[in-house]
């Protein structure tokens, strides 16, 4: 169904659109942490996390964000165990079927960013359909870091302009950061401007290593089952605060 009417951030948050990030990146941490202190199986924090992403996306679209990144299964995450991995997967592909009509009425454009070796046919399969049925769409753009590592994306940067170099398309003195951010799984997709990690942890987990030089770090204690779009608003209106120099003065 379709989402209520944009909201006006100096009404809602008390700060102008313009201060507003353009780009929110989110590291959805702590869902087994959140199961494990309520006596749950830690598969249980997952459906919870599953289940909190669509209050996010809903308001971040309402609030005029125009791309959302969410990581939500890393190339390590395959080391975990086998069972965990398979419950893990479930939900995005119920999630790309049962909110594909709303993404659809709401406007939204739906990414992967990661690499697709690897990931399960069924989940292939619905994640394709959505991002085909979606690629028009004018509204947000939700960015879906599947299978994503930020060292296993500079690697295959690099191979893919190692390539261009073997081939004589490009010679070594033409490489510039633009060669770089072009060959990146985000190719087209502004960098992030505000970068959120819920469950306290003080790291970046090998997430969006090239794309956030610059962009502000917000960390909150609440696990992301727990993150709700109050605590996003937070993370929001502190941003708003910031002084973004990007080295100047």
């Amino acid at each position: 169904m379709p989402w209520a009417e944009p909201l006006d951030p100096s009404v809602e948050l008390g700060i102008p659109r313009e201060r507003v990030p353009n780009h929110i990146a989110i590291i959805m941490d702590g869902n087994g942490r959140w199961a494990q202190r309520r006596g749950l199986p830690r598969i249980r924090g997952h459906e919870a996390g599953a289940e909190k992403v669509q209050e996010i996306v809903r308001r971040c679209s309402r609030l005029g964000v125009g791309y959302l990144t969410l990581y939500s299964f890393s190339t390590e995450n395959w080391h975990r165990p086998q069972s965990e991995v398979a419950h893990l997967m479930r939900p995005y592909v119920e999630y790309l079927i049962k909110e594909r009509a709303e993404i659809m009425e709401n406007g939204v454009r739906l990414v992967q960013v990661g690499r697709r070796k690897g990931l399960p046919d069924d989940v292939l399969l619905e994640l394709d359909e959505t991002m085909r049925m979606s690629a028009k769409n004018p509204g947000m753009t939700l960015c879906l870091a599947l299978n994503y590592s930020g060292r296993a994306e500079l690697t295959d940067a690099v191979q893919d302009i190692a390539h261009r170099v073997k081939s004589g398309e490009l010679s070594p003195e033409a490489i510039k950061k633009d060669t770089i951010t072009d060959a990146l799984y985000t190719k087209g997709i502004p960098d992030p401007d505000l970068l959120i990690r819920t469950a306290g942890e003080m790291r970046i987990s090998n997430f969006l290593l090239w794309q956030i030089s610059y962009a502000e770090l917000f960390v909150t204690e609440a696990c992301w089952p727990d993150f709700d779009a109050a605590e996003l608003d937070k993370a929001v209106q502190d941003y708003a605060k910031r002084d973004r120099r990007f080295g100047r003065v």
